[in-house]
């Protein structure tokens, strides 16, 4: 739990960094098209981080694998989608583009694993 629970505040930090680089340095430096995409992968970013957050609190007893599997399914969507986008918005290269899916479909199976851990978590 503990180790999960880092991962997620260092991801919610980065991802309220983020939203700060979006507003003070690129504003000025992106078009808007690109600069939403950027901040779309920051607002992605700050949810799934508090989501892991909840994972890691839910990784106990018989939930525990499945809060932990969950875990590693939103850092991953958080790599993948929020990490094409910011990508995509500073080089402008389309291609990272296609890796943003992937993370979406972490995210939602990342969230269904946390469903499955809170129905295998034992009343307290």
């Amino acid at each position: 739990m503990k180790k999960w629970l880092f991962i997620a505040s260092v991801n919610g930090a980065l991802a309220v960094l983020a939203g700060a680089f979006a507003t003070h340095a690129l504003s000025r430096r992106l078009d808007p098209h690109m600069l939403g995409v950027f901040t779309t992968g920051a607002h992605y970013h700050l949810i799934h981080a508090v989501a892991m957050g909840v994972a890691a609190l839910a990784a106990r007893g018989a939930a525990r694998m499945q809060a932990e599997v969950a875990a590693l399914l939103l850092l991953i969507g958080i790599l993948l989608f929020s990490g094409s986008l910011y990508m995509l918005a500073l080089t402008g290269l389309r291609y990272f583009a296609f890796v943003t899916p992937l993370g979406g479909i972490a995210f939602v199976l990342g969230w269904a694993m946390l469903g499955w851990a809170a129905l295998k978590l034992e009343q307290a």
